[in-house]
């Protein structure tokens, strides 16, 4: 965890109404190629752990028997039920709980996936858990935007979403110090998760990068609940000055595009995945 940052239930209090339009889609095909890389065959259960309103988890239940999403969030999880009711998928289980609370009774799994979710755990403790619950041979894996990409010089079709100026509103409206919840955070997300995985016993590392690349169009509607989407700038740290906030911010995004219309290169998807070891 972040130095001095405890678990806060109101950490993405207000977001998850926001979190499918404001944040960028992973690659197209990186279920299919997580799929494909892991041998699945439709059989098997999934785990996937803080699965917000189940951006992973749903284009990954149709490659298992059984999908289950875990998170603390009740409103992230009945989100997730909306969506998985709107797009038909039936195989999909919904439970509230910490990944610290695991294994919590909820079985044996071929893939347990974390998608940008695994840095708010105390990582070591639910590192040796998931190998617990995992089959043998079964697969640890950790999804996110591919964070080198190479430059591209192509120029944008509209503005680019201007994220150091909505920042700086931000610290405007909260503060110098990024905020987790009700409390701080200081020192951003850490890394190193190979060694911690690697360190409760699994090996076979593999990763995969889903090319990505092609420009999006961003509204106004977007960016804002982009802002909204994160821990950082979820609603409810804006407490009465929320409604000054959000029109400070459109304010700004409408002097920085006048047509209301943004440009963004989707970022590449970047899977790593280890395996539990047969014997």
């Amino acid at each position: 965890m972040p130095d001095g940052w405890q678990w806060d239930p109101t950490l993405f209090q207000g977001s998850a109404a926001y979190y499918e339009r404001g944040r960028l889609p992973y690659a197209t095909g990186f279920a299919e190629t997580l799929a494909g890389s892991l041998g699945l065959d439709g059989g098997g259960r999934l785990l996937d752990v803080g699965c917000g309103p189940g951006i992973v988890l749903l284009p990954m239940a149709p490659y298992f028997t059984e999908a289950v999403g875990v998170d603390p969030d009740d409103d992230m999880l009945a989100e997730g039920e909306r969506r998985a009711a709107r797009l038909g998928v039936t195989n999909v289980r919904w439970v509230a709980a910490r990944a610290e609370d695991l294994p919590a009774g909820l079985g044996e799994f071929r893939v347990v996936v974390f998608a940008q979710s695994f840095h708010w755990t105390d990582r070591d403790r639910v590192a040796a858990a998931v190998r617990g619950m995992l089959e043998p041979g079964g697969a640890f894996v950790h999804i996110s935007d591919r964070k080198d990409p190479p430059p591209d010089p192509t120029p944008l079709p509209s503005p680019a979403p201007p994220y150091e100026r909505i920042g700086d509103l931000v610290r405007r409206f909260l503060g110098p110090v990024r905020r987790a919840g009700q409390g701080q955070l200081v020192h951003g997300t850490p890394g190193g998760e190979d060694l911690v995985i690697t360190r409760a016993g699994f090996e076979g590392y593999a990763r995969h990068v889903v090319p990505a690349g092609h420009v999006v169009t961003r509204t106004v509607d977007d960016l804002v609940a982009w802002v909204f989407s994160h821990s950082f700038s979820a609603p409810h740290l804006f407490g009465d000055r929320l409604r000054e906030f959000e029109r400070d911010l459109r304010a700004l995004l409408e002097r920085e595009a006048p047509d209301g219309r943004f440009a963004e290169r989707l970022p590449a998807t970047e899977i790593r995945t280890w395996r539990k070891p047969r014997l």
